[in-house]
């Protein structure tokens, strides 16, 4: 199928252009603001989240490294790295921990995609219209899901506006990149009508095959060069939204649509056509009654399928998920010291992976029902602030044909803060957390095109049990602050895929193309460290940080966890004046030679160097940004541990990324 931008996505430019030109902006002050953790149950500023590890990438910080994919984005984030699966498909990976314990939301509410079955899967979400992105760990994590082991990513486009803009205002970029030939258009717009709040956002991308400083396959000079073949990616996303908004709250609904295609850089020339559709209702009412802050009701229904094509473009298997998300929750006032959040939550899922042939079926269709309850709540005591969370929830699962399974699960946690110190504090968190196996990890048995896999579950697995155990030191005030985190993980059943080294072809047969993965579950234990020590992070001037992050992933009597991250180092250097702003960043990732029985090459050490320039000027009634950014000006042959792809996809060369952004 040829991807054409749409008629309505269309439109939506032209007009949003238009509508730019009577919008009035004032350039930004020098001082950056404090940003909030909106997946926080009390809202709090990133600097708080200390028992609760937050990060919140925005503003300048998010538009320098905004990426194709969300992996790729937040890549250089502590802890964080991305699963690499060629230009299309990238999810965020942290602290070694990848799939269904990393949950996915958008403005607080899961994605429904199927991104957590396989690396070669992109997450439904957009970064070019993002107003921030989230990432959550500790108790807090409990209120979105107990599987979010990992912690959970959100990303936040404000597409129910929750306040009324006193006038209009948006944003529009275009860019152009050179190692891909890559052209982008996005923007986003808010206004009002009265009471009634209104948003629209939108964003087109076309990239070819982008270029690679070597060979597809190191020290294989037959192997492709250039460009990489089939690692071509094209997108468009358009989005609607509005609320009324009172003084006692508000209640608003949105709906958008995403298509997405893009290829898989294997020998096999594999494609993925995706296309979602998503509604959401959002409404929260302020002190409705004595004792509570607010209640708020969220329902969210996504249909999302895409289809894995081989290299002539011919359907193979067909991915459908079907998903409604319900959730209600409650902030009270204090009580007895305790402040926090109550609620309730239901999804119902129904989700597949049949051939498109109709001989069979990867993973056949399955029904999940799920509910939960759920409680966050924090207190101070003296010096001490205390924060603790649990979860219960029960988990069904109903495929055609086979054996329905149900989950009892109870996952808790704890912390305490001590401010030993104004500005300092040492925190201790212990968590437990249990998920149900997914769909696929207890019903595939097919093979899967895009991986090259012949994927076989187990009926009999049994729930995931993680038990966690974080130790936080963190300076927040002042011009130099820094933080530094220890963390032991230890997994009771921990599912992993297991290849096995047998080839058999699309019926399980031995003699076929497909490498045979069993998914298996053994115990593992997770643990690891990270710091960064940051200069005048909010302010003008001069700025800078180092970090450094390390993890190791093992199981039981049966050597490394697969795909694990290389430990990393980096410096980012950066100046901001008045209507100048520049960056550079240097990453250096060792060595990752921990290699599960399985793993045949160590992934090589390589140095990233990224920079940027950008410059804002008045034109008029609005302002206009002019930027450059330069990603691998060494043009180093980068390949991640955590790609299954690392010995046949490098990461692009060079690449000098030219744009121009309107604020308004």
């Amino acid at each position: 199928m040829q991807f054409q931008r749409s008629t309505m996505a269309r439109a939506v430019l032209l007009a949003c252009v238009a509508y730019a030109q009577s919008a009035h902006t004032v350039h930004a002050a020098d001082a950056l603001p404090e940003v909030v953790v909106t997946t926080s149950p009390l809202a709090g500023s990133a600097g708080e989240q200390i028992l609760t590890p937050a990060r919140v990438v925005s503003g300048d910080e998010l538009r320098d490294r905004q990426a194709a994919t969300l992996g790729e984005t937040l890549s250089h984030e502590l802890g964080v790295s991305g699963s690499a699966f060629g230009a299309g498909a990238s999810r965020p990976i942290i602290r070694g921990l990848d799939g269904a314990r990393v949950k996915m939301l958008q403005n607080g509410m899961s994605l429904s995609d199927v991104s957590t079955l396989s690396n070669d899967h992109a997450v439904a979400t957009e970064t070019a219209t993002a107003r921030q992105i989230e990432i959550l760990r500790g108790p807090a994590a409990l209120l979105y899901g107990s599987g979010a082991i990992g912690g959970l990513v959100n990303v936040i486009n404000d597409r129910i506006p929750t306040s009324l803009a006193p006038a209009p205002t948006g944003e529009a970029e275009v860019r152009y990149g050179s190692v891909d030939q890559s052209k982008s258009l996005s923007l986003s717009l808010d206004g009002a009508a009265g009471a009634v709040g209104l948003h629209v956002d939108g964003d087109v991308r076309n990239a070819i095959d982008y270029r690679i400083p070597g060979n597809a396959v190191q020290d294989d000079p037959a192997s492709a060069s250039g460009r990489l073949p089939n690692s071509f990616a094209r997108q468009n996303n358009v989005g609607f939204g509005l609320s009324t908004v009172q003084s006692w709250g508000y209640i608003g609904a949105s709906a958008s649509t995403l298509d997405k295609r893009y290829g898989i850089p294997t020998e096999e020339q594999a494609q993925i056509d995706m296309h979602q559709n998503r509604y959401d209702i959002d409404g929260l009412v302020r002190k409705p009654f004595a004792g509570v802050e607010s209640v708020r009701l969220r329902m969210g229904y996504t249909d999302y399928r895409h289809d894995e094509l081989d290299a002539e473009g011919v359907p193979q298997t067909n991915f459908k998920n079907r998903a409604l998300e319900t959730r209600l929750e409650l902030t009270h006032e204090r009580l007895a010291g305790w402040r926090g959040t109550l609620g309730m939550q239901a999804n119902n899922e129904r989700f597949s992976a049949l051939a498109a042939d109709g001989s069979g079926a990867t993973v056949p269709a399955t029904r999940s029902n799920t509910v939960a309850g759920f409680l966050v709540e924090e207190k101070d005591v003296g010096p001490v602030r205390l924060s603790a969370g649990a979860r219960l929830e029960s988990v069904k699962r109903e495929p055609d044909n086979l054996r329905d399974r149900r989950f009892n699960l109870g996952s808790g946690s704890i912390g305490g803060l001590w401010a030993f110190q104004p500005g300092y504090g040492l925190g201790l968190t212990g968590s437990l957390a249990q998920r149900a196996p997914s769909t696929e990890e207890l019903y595939s048995r097919g093979p899967h095109e895009a991986t090259g896999t012949y994927d076989i579950g187990d009926q009999d697995f049994a729930r995931e049990t993680s038990r966690n155990l974080e130790l936080s030191l963190q300076k927040t005030d002042g011009l130099v602050r820094w933080k530094a985190n220890l963390f032991y993980n230890r997994v009771k059943n921990f599912v992993y895929g297991d290849i096995t080294g047998a080839q058999v072809d699309a019926s399980g047969t031995a003699g076929g193309e497909f490498n045979e993965r069993i998914f298996r579950q053994g115990d593992a234990t997770i643990r690891g460290a990270e710091a960064e020590i940051s200069y005048n992070p909010r302010g003008a001037g001069w700025s800078g940080r180092v970090f450094a992050d390390t993890s190791r992933g093992t199981l039981e009597n049966a050597g490394n966890l697969p795909l694990q991250p290389a430990s990393r180092a980096g410096v980012d250097v950066n100046y901001r004046q008045g209507p100048w702003r520049g960056s550079m960043t240097v990453l250096r990732a060792l060595r990752q030679d921990r290699l599960a029985v399985f793993e045949t090459s160590a992934t090589p050490a390589y140095t990233q160097l990224d920079a940027s320039v950008a410059y804002t000027q008045s034109l008029g009634r609005y302002d206009v940004t002019w930027f450059l950014i330069g990603r691998n000006l060494l043009n180093q042959d980068i390949r991640y541990s955590t790609s299954v792809l690392k010995d046949e996809v490098p990461q692009p060369g060079r690449n000098l990324i030219v744009g121009v952004r309107t604020a308004f």
